[in-house]
């Protein structure tokens, strides 16, 4: 038999919602996309704090580091190498053959020059980290996280940002400028090839009209772009295999989402970026 208190609450459990309930839960549904969005971004610049706050805290693990060292950059070099060859190639082929219509190929070299030395070589340096450090970073943590390691850690008083997040963040940050160097410098050998060698391109006027067009604050531009994406791939790896669950089909769920969240954000920090780097270095005339 039900008592007094327990009727009413049932009655209360089973009423009809009010028509202020239906409108509630319908903004909250409307825009729940947008609070998950801001709850992750939250999220995300939260460990990016806890990783700065144990940065500078001891003990300085430098074997994590040369191992971080040796994933993201050592191993990233054939690919950086390969993808910013073709790049060059395929950037001064069209832009020779689009300049040859107004008699300017020589151009084509400083064209080619200022394009992956601002665009082209940070985004698609970043684009290849987050596809192969990233989803390796995330794919490593989740791993880690879902056989109970990381909990081992907190278990022995050791830090898990600290011994995990914190070498591949500052290394993914330090080594990303490296490779976009590595990318201008091949995909500048391409572009020579195919513009000179290949299409017969003056020499002289290639490498004078290169000369006066590329500024070194091409190059600051591009440097500064690699440190921010740097710092975006490989802390988006590490939050979400840091925060993976649900066994094997988790992690490779979290290693899609880092891979898929690091190349959409490129995108968008390469706008805001190139808007603020525009304003405050703007480029000079070449002499």
């Amino acid at each position: 038999m039900k008592t007094p208190e327990k009727f009413l609450r049932s009655k209360e459990a089973h009423k009809a919602p009010t028509f202020l309930d239906m409108v509630t839960d319908g903004l909250a549904m409307t825009f729940a996309p947008v609070s998950d969005f801001a709850r992750s971004v939250g999220n995300h610049f939260i460990l990016l704090a806890q990783a700065a706050f144990w940065a500078v805290r001891r003990p300085f693990r430098g074997r994590l580091f040369l191992e971080a060292a040796d994933f993201i950059g050592v191993g990233s070099v054939p690919i950086i190498a390969l993808v910013g060859g073709f790049t060059g190639m395929v950037t001064a082929l069209q832009a020779v053959n689009q300049l040859k219509l107004v008699g300017v190929e020589s151009y084509a070299g400083a064209a080619t020059a200022v394009a992956l030395a601002t665009e082209l070589g940070p985004v698609m340096t970043a684009l290849m980290l987050s596809g192969r450090a990233g989803a390796g970073i995330a794919t490593e943590l989740g791993t880690m996280r879902i056989t109970e390691q990381i909990d081992a850690l907190e278990t022995m008083a050791v830090s898990p940002v600290q011994y995990l997040v914190v070498p591949r963040v500052l290394i993914g940050m330090l080594i990303t400028p490296i490779l976009v160097l590595l990318f201008f410098g091949v995909g500048m050998l391409g572009a020579y090839l195919v513009a000179v060698k290949g299409l017969g391109v003056d020499p002289g006027g290639f490498a004078s009209k290169l000369d006066s067009t590329l500024q070194m604050t091409h190059l600051v531009q591009g440097i500064i772009k690699a440190l921010v994406f740097g710092m975006f791939f490989s802390l988006v790896g590490c939050f979400q295999g840091y925060h993976a669950t649900g066994g094997g089909r988790g992690v490779g769920l979290a290693t899609t989402r880092a891979v898929v969240i690091a190349s959409v954000g490129i995108l968008v920090l390469d706008y805001f970026l190139t808007d603020i780097i525009l304003v405050v270095m703007p480029a000079k005339g070449g002499g």
